[in-house]
């Protein structure tokens, strides 16, 4: 057992640090105030041991791309001479602030032959829109309205989307005001201007209505995933189809955007070849027919040969190939290297405009 003297002063040794220890955090919280927050936080925690924790929500998704996805009117007016009287049809859809400079992605089939198209924001302003050009084959139309300080659609460059990601569309479905629906992706869509049918879109499973066309289809970050377009039709009216709907890919999308801003129009390169079988063998795919007076046909290319490389770029697929071709500005030379009758050989193509 240790001496008196010695036990008090242990226990004057352990006071003095203690006081020392909170002397000296009361200097740091009155110095820096966020150590305060800190504090709450941990306090916070020991508080919430054993409640429940906060449900799953999409709210700040919604928050940050809501502002930016805006109510489209349009209206096709025709006089009729043979009765002096005038017909309106009126065409409702989605559309989505893409910069602050007033430029809106949305469908074309929302704006087609519109005489007058309205925009209406989320914060209740109202603007005249301008249909600067648009894009047949994606079924994208490109708007400009004069405002300022617009809200912008959250966008990231290289993202990339995959089968399973939790998604969200959001849009004017049949005139109810700002609507989201939520799903999840189901197959993913390329990239390239050479799209041109469903099956290249994303296919998802969140609600598109009438209305809906031209929204954003986001993230759980509030990201721009793609641009809803439609939901899958078939002949058969006695099929009963839910739960398949399309965008267009936020990356295609961009592309088609700037093209019409700075074209008025799409612009895409043209080859001239039909081809539908990939070898994994020789990593090339095999033309099966080449168009007459067409780039492939006046450069030399024929049935049968296999293309392995497109400039410095090996081909891993069809579709990656005619991208390329599709991305390439006419009369612009790209060197395709083939196999044919067992040897590589090397044939400069000039690429002409898709008419």
């Amino acid at each position: 057992m240790l001496p008196m003297p010695s036990l008090i002063n242990i226990l004057k040794y352990i006071f003095r640090s203690v006081s020392y220890g909170i002397t000296l955090a009361i200097i740091l919280l009155l110095l820096i105030p966020n150590l305060r927050n800190s504090t709450d936080n941990i306090w916070q925690i020991f508080q919430a041991k054993g409640l429940s924790q906060a449900p799953l929500s999409y709210a700040n998704a919604v928050r940050a791309a809501g502002p930016a996805v805006v109510n489209i009117y349009s209206s096709d007016i025709q006089d009729n001479p043979r009765y002096g009287t005038k017909s309106r049809r009126d065409t409702l859809g989605s559309g989505v602030i893409m910069n602050s400079n007033g430029y809106i992605l949305t469908n074309l089939h929302v704006v087609q032959n519109a005489n007058l198209i309205t925009v209406l924001l989320q914060n209740g302003q109202s603007f005249p829109a301008e249909l600067i050009g648009y894009d047949a084959l994606t079924d994208l139309a490109v708007l400009k309205v004069n405002g300022h300080n617009l809200p912008v659609i959250p966008q990231r460059p290289n993202l990339q989307s995959r089968v399973g990601d939790v998604v969200l569309a959001i849009g004017n479905p049949l005139n109810l005001g700002q609507t989201v629906t939520q799903g999840i992706i189901s197959r993913t869509g390329r990239n390239g201007l050479s799209n041109t049918s469903y099956s290249e879109f994303l296919q998802m499973d969140a609600a598109i209505n009438k209305g809906n066309s031209g929204g954003a289809l986001v993230n759980t970050n509030g990201e721009l995933v793609g641009i809803n377009s439609r939901k899958f039709t078939e002949i058969n009216p006695q099929l009963n189809i839910q739960g398949i709907f399309f965008a267009i890919p936020y990356q295609l999308a961009a592309k088609v955007m700037q093209q019409i801003i700075e074209n008025g129009r799409v612009i895409r390169g043209w080859l001239g070849i039909s081809a539908n079988k990939y070898l994994l063998d020789l990593k090339g795919f095999v033309i099966e027919k080449v168009e007459d007076n067409s780039p492939a046909a006046n450069s030399g290319l024929q049935a049968g040969d296999i293309v392995i490389q497109i400039d410095k770029t090996p081909i891993q697929s069809i579709n990656q190939a005619l991208d390329i071709v599709a991305e390439t500005p006419p009369n612009t030379v790209l060197n395709f290297k083939i196999y044919r009758n067992k040897k590589v050989v090397e044939v400069p193509v000039t690429i002409k405009e898709l008419t």
